[in-house]
C-alpha cells in the first residue's frame, strides 16, 4: 500500500508533509462484545504490553487454528502423495504428530 501525503504545509520558508497515520496493517473490522469481556481483554492487552488489535488478532488466529484440524491432515496427506511415502508409516507418524499437538 502506498501512502499519499494528506496535507502540505508551508510557512516561513519551511514546508511539511503530513502523512496519514496507520497503527496496524490489514483489514479493519468492528465487532460487538459484552462489556465485561471487553474489559477483560483490555486488561489482558495492557498486562501483555500489546494493543487490543494484536490481542484480538492472536485470539482469532488461535481460534481458527484450533477449529481447522482437517487442514493439518490434508497437508500431511498431500506430502505423502507427493513424496510417495509408505502410507502406513505416514499415517502412524501423522497420528502421532496430531496426538502430540496442543489444539
Amino acid at each position: 500500500m502506498q501512502l499519499i501525503p494528506t496535507t502540505f504545509y508551508e510557512s516561513a520558508g519551511h514546508s511539511c508533509l503530513f502523512w496519514p497515520v496507520r497503527y496496524t496493517s490489514g483489514m479493519k473490522t468492528a465487532i460487538s462484545i459484552p462489556d465485561e469481556l471487553f474489559a477483560q481483554a483490555d486488561d489482558l492487552a495492557r498486562r501483555l504490553s500489546q494493543s487490543r488489535s494484536e490481542l484480538y488478532s492472536r485470539a482469532v488466529r488461535e481460534y481458527v487454528a484450533k477449529h481447522a484440524p482437517d487442514r493439518v491432515t490434508e497437508s500431511l496427506d498431500l506430502v505423502v502423495q507427493e513424496t510417495g511415502a509408505d502410507t502406513d508409516f505416514a499415517r502412524r507418524a501423522a497420528l502421532r504428530t496430531i496426538e502430540q499437538t496442543e489444539w
